[in-house]
């Protein structure tokens, strides 16, 4: 038989999914995986059952149903203060996978060079691989993740072609400041580069931090492509809907490409996802208010047990150092070795931390948490941790 094709070479389950398989063996709490099992909002079931009731199964336009590219077009004129048009700016994807990878396709060559800031969301990395894109890392400060621009002008040669900025960040909840992305947006107009902003916990801000979209900047909208999801804040991952905002000669081609990939979103899931915009806006404040708890509870518990952290300003994720935690506690010399550790001695799973680093040793005493659960679930999670 021939063989398959070179870009399936090293192509293997990612860690997120083999945590999963061993918590449940062991009948454990799942903080590994982001897979948010919150309910989703009953206006938005009721409206995809609807939508189902009446038959509206046939293929939408690829670019989304026209009324949820309105209401997703003024949501981010609203909140993200981006000026875009509904017809022409917007597009509605199959989950905010499905935007990054139209997004790559629309704009990069093989061989293009992306950077990459470390510890990065894996899917993001793989997936320019399998394209045939480079990813070329760019570390940022431990523990506190700001970011080196020294580091970054360095990184950047004739090749570069653009830089994912992911912000709340996924692991590490960093939080782009104002000053940061005026800073980022000098060097993509001075080398002429596209940026592709992944916000998909826009929604999740704690403290005094505020979510900023690179495209509201000015000069910044002509040369992003922002992506979306409304996944996380609906508590909708198995939905795979999300959203891409960009000029209109890049959502033509985008649009285009996603056709060919995905031919469109879910037409019924589509009409229900379209009722999350006639809900209160009270549901946001009590998210916000509700994942601030969560949080603290869940941070408390963690210095407790020995981890050390920078809170997270966004996202609902925490990557916690336990190296000083390792030289007191067996089972814990490295990151793969933490993890089970403990699944099988206080059944929690967490996602080892070179699963988001090009070199793993540079991961090696980091673990990611995902917090988004129901109250008595994460409670009884802090519990078990504390006990470990």
């Amino acid at each position: 038989m021939k063989p398959l094709s070179d870009r399936t070479k090293g192509l293997r389950q990612s860690d997120i999914r083999a945590v999963t398989q061993m918590v449940n063996a062991y009948n454990g709490i799942n903080l590994g995986q982001g897979i948010c099992d919150l309910p989703t909002p009953d206006p938005v079931k009721q409206g995809a059952i609807e939508a189902i009731k009446k038959d509206r199964s046939i293929y939408s336009y690829h670019s989304g149903i026209e009324q949820l590219r309105k209401d997703t077009a003024q949501k981010f004129r609203d909140f993200n203060n981006i000026q875009c048009k509904h017809d022409t700016e917007v597009m509605i994807t199959t989950g905010s996978t499905g935007a990054f990878v139209a997004a790559c396709l629309a704009t990069l060559n093989p061989g293009d060079e992306v950077i990459q800031f470390e510890p990065f969301y894996g899917y993001h990395v793989n997936l320019l691989k399998i394209l045939g894109f480079k990813p070329v890392f760019v570390p940022l400060e431990d523990k506190t993740w700001e970011v080196d621009f020294e580091a970054l002008e360095k990184a950047i040669t004739a090749k570069t072609k653009a830089i994912v900025i992911t912000t709340p960040g996924n692991p590490n909840g960093k939080v782009w400041t104002k000053t940061e992305l005026e800073q980022l947006l000098g060097i993509l107009q001075e080398h002429d580069l596209w940026a592709f902003t992944d916000e998909v916990y826009e929604y999740m801000i704690y403290d005094d931090n505020q979510h900023l979209s690179l495209a509201s900047l000015p000069g910044g909208f002509e040369r992003t492509i922002t992506i979306s999801s409304f996944s996380k804040t609906f508590n909708m991952t198995g939905w795979r809907l999300g959203s891409a905002i960009a000029p209109e000669h890049v959502i033509e081609k985008m649009g285009l490409i996603s056709d060919l990939i995905y031919i469109c979103a879910s037409t019924p899931l589509q009409y229900g996802l379209d009722e999350a915009f006639r809900m209160d806006q009270g549901y946001f404040t009590q998210m916000k208010k509700d994942y601030n708890v969560k949080r603290d509870m869940f941070c408390d518990a963690m210095e407790q047990a020995g981890f050390e952290f920078e809170r997270p300003q966004g996202a609902y994720y925490l990557f916690a150092n336990f190296e000083k935690l390792s030289q007191k506690r067996n089972g814990m010399a490295n990151d793969k070795e933490a993890c089970e550790t403990l699944i099988k001695e206080a059944g929690i799973a967490s996602v080892p931390g070179s699963s988001f680093y090009n070199s793993p040793e540079d991961g090696k005493y980091y673990l990611r948490f995902c917090y988004a659960k129901e109250f008595d679930v994460l409670e009884k999670a802090c519990e078990q941790i504390k006990g470990f």
